[in-house]
Protein backbone atom coordinates (compact mmCIF):
# COMPACT_ATOMS: atom_id res chain seq x y z
CA UNK A 1 0.00 0.00 0.00
CA UNK A 2 2.89 2.05 0.61
CA UNK A 3 4.00 2.27 -3.34
CA UNK A 4 -0.08 3.11 -4.27
CA UNK A 5 -0.43 5.87 -1.75
CA UNK A 6 3.56 7.51 -2.58
CA UNK A 7 2.82 7.26 -6.66
CA UNK A 8 -0.90 9.05 -6.16
CA UNK A 9 0.96 11.74 -3.99
CA UNK A 10 3.99 12.25 -5.99
CA UNK A 11 1.44 12.87 -8.81
CA UNK A 12 -0.79 15.06 -6.64
CA UNK A 13 2.31 17.04 -5.82
CA UNK A 14 3.63 17.47 -9.22
CA UNK A 15 0.39 18.66 -10.29
CA UNK A 16 0.21 20.97 -7.18
CA UNK A 17 3.28 22.56 -7.53
CA UNK A 18 2.28 23.18 -11.53
CA UNK A 19 -1.12 24.60 -10.21
CA UNK A 20 1.34 27.73 -8.37
CA UNK A 21 2.55 28.54 -11.75
CA UNK A 22 -1.53 29.57 -13.05
CA UNK A 23 -2.24 31.27 -10.01
CA UNK A 24 1.17 33.30 -9.93
CA UNK A 25 0.65 34.00 -13.21
CA UNK A 26 -3.35 35.03 -12.63
CA UNK A 27 -1.45 37.84 -9.99
CA UNK A 28 1.41 39.11 -11.19
CA UNK A 29 1.76 38.94 -14.95
CA UNK A 30 1.81 42.14 -16.52
CA UNK A 31 -1.08 41.05 -19.07
CA UNK A 32 -3.05 38.84 -17.06
CA UNK A 33 -6.13 41.12 -16.64
CA UNK A 34 -5.97 41.72 -20.78
CA UNK A 35 -7.69 38.68 -21.36
CA UNK A 36 -7.54 34.95 -22.20
CA UNK A 37 -3.93 33.78 -22.56
CA UNK A 38 -5.06 30.98 -24.17
CA UNK A 39 -6.23 33.01 -27.40
CA UNK A 40 -4.51 32.20 -29.78
CA UNK A 41 -4.97 35.50 -31.81
CA UNK A 42 -2.97 37.40 -29.22
CA UNK A 43 -1.30 35.28 -27.29
CA UNK A 44 2.42 34.05 -27.46
CA UNK A 45 3.68 30.86 -27.56
CA UNK A 46 5.70 30.97 -24.08
CA UNK A 47 2.11 32.55 -22.55
CA UNK A 48 0.15 30.17 -23.94
CA UNK A 49 2.03 27.20 -22.71
CA UNK A 50 2.63 28.75 -19.54
CA UNK A 51 -1.47 28.45 -18.86
CA UNK A 52 -1.68 25.43 -21.24
CA UNK A 53 0.49 23.05 -18.74
CA UNK A 54 -1.73 24.11 -15.66
CA UNK A 55 -4.76 22.57 -17.28
CA UNK A 56 -3.09 19.58 -16.17
CA UNK A 57 -3.82 20.14 -12.05
CA UNK A 58 -7.41 20.72 -11.49
CA UNK A 59 -8.56 17.19 -13.16
CA UNK A 60 -5.41 15.50 -12.25
CA UNK A 61 -6.27 16.72 -8.63
CA UNK A 62 -10.10 15.53 -8.94
CA UNK A 63 -9.25 12.51 -10.86
CA UNK A 64 -6.94 11.14 -7.96
CA UNK A 65 -9.63 12.70 -5.33
CA UNK A 66 -12.08 9.78 -6.34
CA UNK A 67 -9.26 7.19 -6.54
CA UNK A 68 -8.30 8.21 -2.84
CA UNK A 69 -11.97 7.54 -2.09
CA UNK A 70 -11.98 4.01 -3.08
CA UNK A 71 -8.54 2.99 -1.27
CA UNK A 72 -10.39 4.51 1.95
CA UNK A 73 -13.03 2.50 2.15
CA UNK A 74 -11.32 -0.45 1.03
CA UNK A 75 -9.08 -0.06 3.64
CA UNK A 76 -11.89 0.64 6.14
CA UNK A 77 -13.55 -3.03 5.07
CA UNK A 78 -10.14 -4.71 5.18
CA UNK A 79 -9.18 -3.40 8.78
CA UNK A 80 -12.90 -4.47 9.64
CA UNK A 81 -14.13 -1.18 10.28
CA UNK A 82 -17.24 0.33 9.01
CA UNK A 83 -17.65 1.90 5.55
CA UNK A 84 -21.13 3.06 6.33
CA UNK A 85 -18.76 5.47 9.24
CA UNK A 86 -16.36 6.29 6.10
CA UNK A 87 -18.74 7.13 3.71
CA UNK A 88 -20.43 9.64 6.71
CA UNK A 89 -16.67 11.43 6.70
CA UNK A 90 -16.30 11.11 3.00
CA UNK A 91 -20.06 13.84 3.48
CA UNK A 92 -18.50 15.79 6.23
CA UNK A 93 -15.69 16.00 4.60
CA UNK A 94 -17.45 17.21 1.20
CA UNK A 95 -19.42 19.82 3.61
CA UNK A 96 -16.30 20.92 4.87
CA UNK A 97 -14.65 21.82 1.59
CA UNK A 98 -17.52 23.62 0.64
CA UNK A 99 -17.49 25.61 3.77
CA UNK A 100 -13.47 26.77 2.87
CA UNK A 101 -14.78 27.42 -0.36
CA UNK A 102 -17.13 30.01 0.19
CA UNK A 103 -15.03 31.71 3.06
CA UNK A 104 -10.92 30.82 3.54
CA UNK A 105 -10.43 30.39 0.28
CA UNK A 106 -12.82 33.16 -0.80
CA UNK A 107 -11.36 35.49 1.09
CA UNK A 108 -7.95 33.92 -0.20
CA UNK A 109 -8.95 35.50 -3.36
CA UNK A 110 -10.05 38.57 -2.62
CA UNK A 111 -8.99 39.87 0.71
CA UNK A 112 -11.97 41.47 0.97
CA UNK A 113 -14.35 41.18 4.27
CA UNK A 114 -17.51 42.10 2.58
CA UNK A 115 -17.15 39.33 -0.11
CA UNK A 116 -18.20 41.49 -3.27
CA UNK A 117 -16.75 38.49 -5.21
CA UNK A 118 -17.77 34.71 -4.82
CA UNK A 119 -15.86 31.90 -6.78
CA UNK A 120 -16.82 28.31 -7.12
CA UNK A 121 -13.97 27.01 -8.11
CA UNK A 122 -12.11 23.23 -7.74
CA UNK A 123 -12.83 23.09 -3.77
CA UNK A 124 -16.14 23.40 -4.34
CA UNK A 125 -16.33 20.43 -7.06
CA UNK A 126 -14.22 18.53 -5.27
CA UNK A 127 -16.57 18.91 -2.12
CA UNK A 128 -19.29 18.74 -3.85
CA UNK A 129 -18.65 15.76 -5.19
CA UNK A 130 -17.27 13.89 -2.44
CA UNK A 131 -20.97 14.54 -0.80
CA UNK A 132 -22.45 12.88 -3.99
CA UNK A 133 -19.73 9.77 -3.93
CA UNK A 134 -20.63 9.27 -0.27
CA UNK A 135 -23.97 8.20 -2.17
CA UNK A 136 -23.26 6.97 -5.23
CA UNK A 137 -20.05 4.33 -3.43
CA UNK A 138 -23.12 2.15 -2.58
CA UNK A 139 -22.88 1.12 -6.28
CA UNK A 140 -20.44 -1.28 -7.70
CA UNK A 141 -17.37 -0.28 -8.82
CA UNK A 142 -18.51 -0.76 -12.81
CA UNK A 143 -21.61 0.71 -11.88
CA UNK A 144 -20.13 4.15 -10.49
CA UNK A 145 -17.55 4.16 -13.47
CA UNK A 146 -20.16 3.90 -16.39
CA UNK A 147 -21.71 6.60 -14.96
CA UNK A 148 -18.88 8.58 -15.19
CA UNK A 149 -17.62 7.77 -18.45
CA UNK A 150 -21.28 8.36 -19.47
CA UNK A 151 -21.12 12.02 -17.95
CA UNK A 152 -17.54 12.73 -19.22
CA UNK A 153 -18.92 11.84 -23.01
CA UNK A 154 -22.26 12.84 -23.02
CA UNK A 155 -22.40 16.03 -21.21
CA UNK A 156 -21.36 18.16 -24.07
CA UNK A 157 -24.55 17.26 -25.82
CA UNK A 158 -25.42 19.90 -23.19
CA UNK A 159 -24.46 23.11 -25.33
CA UNK A 160 -27.00 22.33 -27.74
CA UNK A 161 -29.78 22.81 -25.44
CA UNK A 162 -31.63 26.30 -26.18
CA UNK A 163 -30.97 28.70 -23.75
CA UNK A 164 -32.05 29.46 -20.54
CA UNK A 165 -33.72 32.36 -19.89
CA UNK A 166 -35.05 32.62 -16.28
CA UNK A 167 -32.41 33.87 -14.08
CA UNK A 168 -33.08 31.32 -11.45
CA UNK A 169 -32.82 28.37 -14.11
CA UNK A 170 -29.22 29.44 -15.36
CA UNK A 171 -28.28 29.68 -11.70
CA UNK A 172 -29.35 26.42 -11.39
CA UNK A 173 -28.51 25.07 -14.21
CA UNK A 174 -24.71 26.83 -14.09
CA UNK A 175 -24.37 24.86 -10.42
CA UNK A 176 -24.25 21.86 -11.69
CA UNK A 177 -23.40 22.06 -15.81
CA UNK A 178 -21.99 25.46 -17.35
CA UNK A 179 -19.27 28.22 -16.08
CA UNK A 180 -21.06 31.14 -15.64
CA UNK A 181 -20.54 34.35 -14.68
CA UNK A 182 -23.45 36.29 -12.82
CA UNK A 183 -23.08 40.02 -12.15
CA UNK A 184 -25.88 40.01 -9.43
CA UNK A 185 -25.56 43.75 -8.33
CA UNK A 186 -22.84 46.64 -8.72
CA UNK A 187 -21.39 45.53 -5.66
CA UNK A 188 -21.93 41.58 -5.61
CA UNK A 189 -20.73 39.15 -8.50
CA UNK A 190 -20.68 35.57 -8.38
CA UNK A 191 -18.49 33.02 -10.94
CA UNK A 192 -19.88 29.30 -11.27
CA UNK A 193 -16.33 28.70 -12.48
CA UNK A 194 -16.16 24.45 -12.05
CA UNK A 195 -20.06 23.08 -12.48
CA UNK A 196 -20.15 20.16 -10.22
CA UNK A 197 -21.44 17.37 -12.74
CA UNK A 198 -18.96 17.27 -15.61
CA UNK A 199 -16.02 16.92 -12.74
CA UNK A 200 -18.73 14.66 -10.74
CA UNK A 201 -17.72 12.16 -13.95
CA UNK A 202 -14.07 13.06 -13.54
CA UNK A 203 -13.93 12.17 -9.89
CA UNK A 204 -16.19 8.46 -10.43
CA UNK A 205 -13.95 7.41 -13.10
CA UNK A 206 -10.64 8.06 -10.57
CA UNK A 207 -12.96 5.99 -7.99
CA UNK A 208 -13.27 3.54 -11.03
CA UNK A 209 -9.36 3.37 -11.35
CA UNK A 210 -9.21 2.67 -7.76
CA UNK A 211 -8.89 -1.19 -8.15
CA UNK A 212 -5.70 -0.92 -10.74
CA UNK A 213 -3.74 0.46 -7.26
CA UNK A 214 -4.90 -3.44 -5.71
CA UNK A 215 -2.58 -5.02 -8.29
CA UNK A 216 1.02 -5.84 -8.58
CA UNK A 217 3.21 -3.50 -9.07
CA UNK A 218 4.43 -4.17 -13.04
CA UNK A 219 0.74 -4.93 -14.02
CA UNK A 220 -0.33 -1.25 -12.69
CA UNK A 221 2.10 0.70 -14.49
CA UNK A 222 1.37 -1.42 -17.29
CA UNK A 223 -2.42 -1.20 -17.44
CA UNK A 224 -2.02 2.26 -15.91
CA UNK A 225 0.00 3.53 -19.24
CA UNK A 226 -2.32 1.43 -21.65
CA UNK A 227 -5.43 3.45 -20.42
CA UNK A 228 -3.37 7.21 -20.83
CA UNK A 229 -2.17 5.86 -24.04
CA UNK A 230 -5.82 4.77 -25.25
CA UNK A 231 -7.21 8.25 -23.78
CA UNK A 232 -4.53 10.37 -25.39
CA UNK A 233 -5.07 8.31 -28.95
CA UNK A 234 -8.96 8.49 -28.44
CA UNK A 235 -8.03 12.67 -27.96
CA UNK A 236 -5.91 12.37 -31.32
CA UNK A 237 -9.02 10.77 -33.33
CA UNK A 238 -11.57 12.60 -32.23
CA UNK A 239 -10.12 16.23 -32.00
CA UNK A 240 -9.04 15.33 -35.51
CA UNK A 241 -12.26 14.65 -36.86
CA UNK A 242 -13.24 18.11 -35.33
CA UNK A 243 -17.16 17.00 -35.02
CA UNK A 244 -17.36 16.45 -31.30
CA UNK A 245 -15.99 16.41 -27.75
CA UNK A 246 -15.37 20.38 -27.36
CA UNK A 247 -16.84 23.26 -27.76
CA UNK A 248 -14.15 25.20 -29.55
CA UNK A 249 -13.17 23.37 -32.86
CA UNK A 250 -9.32 23.25 -33.97
CA UNK A 251 -8.34 25.58 -37.48
CA UNK A 252 -5.45 26.10 -38.98
CA UNK A 253 -3.16 29.03 -37.36
CA UNK A 254 -0.94 31.77 -39.27
CA UNK A 255 2.10 29.15 -38.41
CA UNK A 256 2.76 25.59 -37.53
CA UNK A 257 3.46 25.64 -34.36
CA UNK A 258 -0.19 27.83 -33.58
CA UNK A 259 -2.08 25.25 -35.44
CA UNK A 260 -0.26 22.70 -33.23
CA UNK A 261 -1.62 25.14 -30.17
CA UNK A 262 -5.51 25.31 -31.66
CA UNK A 263 -5.40 21.42 -31.45
CA UNK A 264 -4.69 21.59 -28.13
CA UNK A 265 -6.51 24.68 -27.08
CA UNK A 266 -9.15 22.60 -25.25
CA UNK A 267 -12.05 23.86 -23.82
CA UNK A 268 -11.54 23.64 -19.54
CA UNK A 269 -14.68 25.71 -18.61
CA UNK A 270 -16.53 23.49 -18.24
CA UNK A 271 -14.32 20.50 -18.64
CA UNK A 272 -15.00 19.21 -22.22
CA UNK A 273 -14.75 14.93 -23.29
CA UNK A 274 -11.29 16.65 -25.09
CA UNK A 275 -9.89 18.51 -22.41
CA UNK A 276 -10.72 15.33 -19.75
CA UNK A 277 -9.17 12.77 -22.29
CA UNK A 278 -5.61 14.31 -22.83
CA UNK A 279 -5.31 15.94 -19.74
CA UNK A 280 -6.46 12.71 -17.81
CA UNK A 281 -4.81 10.29 -20.68
CA UNK A 282 -1.14 12.90 -19.51
CA UNK A 283 -2.19 12.07 -15.68
CA UNK A 284 -2.42 8.38 -16.07
CA UNK A 285 0.71 8.20 -17.93
CA UNK A 286 2.03 10.15 -15.12
CA UNK A 287 1.29 7.77 -12.37
CA UNK A 288 2.46 4.54 -14.37
CA UNK A 289 5.71 6.56 -15.07
CA UNK A 290 5.83 7.27 -11.48
CA UNK A 291 4.87 4.14 -9.35
CA UNK A 292 7.39 2.28 -7.47
CA UNK A 293 10.13 4.95 -8.40
CA UNK A 294 11.91 6.60 -5.44
CA UNK A 295 14.04 9.30 -5.62
CA UNK A 296 15.26 12.72 -4.45
CA UNK A 297 12.43 14.04 -6.75
CA UNK A 298 9.64 11.88 -5.89
CA UNK A 299 10.52 12.57 -1.94
CA UNK A 300 10.11 16.44 -2.58
CA UNK A 301 7.08 15.74 -4.92
CA UNK A 302 5.94 13.82 -1.98
CA UNK A 303 5.65 16.47 0.23
CA UNK A 304 3.45 18.53 -1.17
CA UNK A 305 0.92 15.95 -2.64
CA UNK A 306 0.55 14.35 0.98
CA UNK A 307 -1.40 17.77 2.44
CA UNK A 308 -2.75 19.07 -0.77
CA UNK A 309 -5.47 21.28 1.64
CA UNK A 310 -2.85 22.95 3.38
CA UNK A 311 -0.85 23.83 0.52
CA UNK A 312 -3.64 24.76 -1.05
CA UNK A 313 -4.75 27.52 1.15
CA UNK A 314 -1.32 28.56 2.17
CA UNK A 315 -0.32 28.97 -1.29
CA UNK A 316 -3.57 31.41 -2.07
CA UNK A 317 -2.37 33.70 0.74
CA UNK A 318 1.20 33.53 -0.42
CA UNK A 319 0.15 34.36 -3.90
CA UNK A 320 -1.79 37.03 -3.32
CA UNK A 321 0.52 38.82 -0.12
CA UNK A 322 3.03 38.51 -2.92
CA UNK A 323 0.77 40.38 -5.18
CA UNK A 324 0.27 43.36 -3.47
CA UNK A 325 4.05 43.55 -2.20
CA UNK A 326 4.81 43.59 -6.16
CA UNK A 327 2.11 46.62 -6.19
CA UNK A 328 3.62 48.45 -3.66
CA UNK A 329 7.50 47.94 -5.01
CA UNK A 330 6.04 49.66 -8.32
CA UNK A 331 4.97 52.74 -7.11
CA UNK A 332 1.30 52.08 -6.20
CA UNK A 333 -0.40 52.77 -2.64
CA UNK A 334 -3.50 51.92 -0.61
CA UNK A 335 -5.48 54.14 -2.60
CA UNK A 336 -4.89 52.39 -6.00
CA UNK A 337 -6.09 49.18 -4.62
CA UNK A 338 -9.31 48.64 -6.82
CA UNK A 339 -12.50 48.41 -4.60
CA UNK A 340 -15.18 45.64 -6.75
CA UNK A 341 -16.09 42.29 -7.85
CA UNK A 342 -13.16 40.09 -9.37
CA UNK A 343 -10.57 42.82 -9.38
CA UNK A 344 -8.10 40.72 -6.99
CA UNK A 345 -7.30 44.14 -5.33
CA UNK A 346 -4.36 44.84 -8.04
CA UNK A 347 -4.19 48.34 -9.16
CA UNK A 348 -4.49 49.20 -12.84
CA UNK A 349 -0.91 48.88 -14.66
CA UNK A 350 0.67 46.76 -11.83
CA UNK A 351 2.38 43.67 -13.24
CA UNK A 352 5.79 41.94 -13.88
CA UNK A 353 6.97 39.97 -16.88
CA UNK A 354 6.62 36.40 -17.41
CA UNK A 355 10.25 35.83 -17.08
CA UNK A 356 9.71 37.17 -13.18
CA UNK A 357 6.48 34.97 -12.68
CA UNK A 358 8.63 32.00 -13.73
CA UNK A 359 10.93 33.59 -10.47
CA UNK A 360 8.89 34.39 -8.34
CA UNK A 361 6.91 30.84 -8.81
CA UNK A 362 9.82 28.93 -8.06
CA UNK A 363 10.47 31.02 -5.08
CA UNK A 364 7.26 30.21 -3.86
CA UNK A 365 7.38 26.59 -4.36
CA UNK A 366 10.65 26.31 -2.66
CA UNK A 367 9.21 28.17 0.27
CA UNK A 368 6.02 25.98 0.81
CA UNK A 369 8.46 23.00 1.09
CA UNK A 370 9.52 23.29 4.53
CA UNK A 371 5.70 24.70 5.90
CA UNK A 372 4.21 21.51 4.41
CA UNK A 373 6.70 19.32 5.54
CA UNK A 374 6.28 20.49 9.17
CA UNK A 375 2.47 20.31 8.30
CA UNK A 376 2.75 16.49 7.29
CA UNK A 377 5.13 15.75 10.55
CA UNK A 378 2.14 17.45 12.80
CA UNK A 379 -0.49 15.70 11.07
CA UNK A 380 1.18 12.43 11.54
CA UNK A 381 1.97 12.73 15.19
CA UNK A 382 -1.58 13.80 16.05
CA UNK A 383 -3.83 11.46 14.71
CA UNK A 384 -6.27 12.32 17.75
CA UNK A 385 -6.52 15.53 16.23
CA UNK A 386 -10.11 14.94 14.23
CA UNK A 387 -9.84 18.29 12.64
CA UNK A 388 -6.65 17.71 11.04
CA UNK A 389 -8.02 15.14 8.92
CA UNK A 390 -10.16 17.81 7.19
CA UNK A 391 -7.07 19.84 5.78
Amino acid sequence: MTNRITTIDVTRGLVMVIMALDHVRDLLHISAMDGDPTNLTTTTAPLFLTRWITHLCAPTFVFLSGTSVYLSLQKRGKAGQSITEGRRFLLKRGLVLILLELTIINFAFWFDFSFKSLMLQVIWAIGGGLVMLSFLSRLSVRQVGGIGLGILILHNLLFLLPPITDNAGQFLFALFFRTQFFSISPNFALLVGYPLIPWLGVMMVGYAIGPLFEKPLAERKRRLALIGAGALGLFVLLRFINLYGDQAPWSVQKTELFTFLSFINVSKYPPSLLYCLLMLGIALLILSLADGISNTLTRILTVYGSVPMFYYILHWYMVHLLMLAMAFLQGFTLADIPDGPFTFGRPKGSGVSLELVYAVWFGLVVALYPLCQWYGRYKAAHPEKGWLRYI
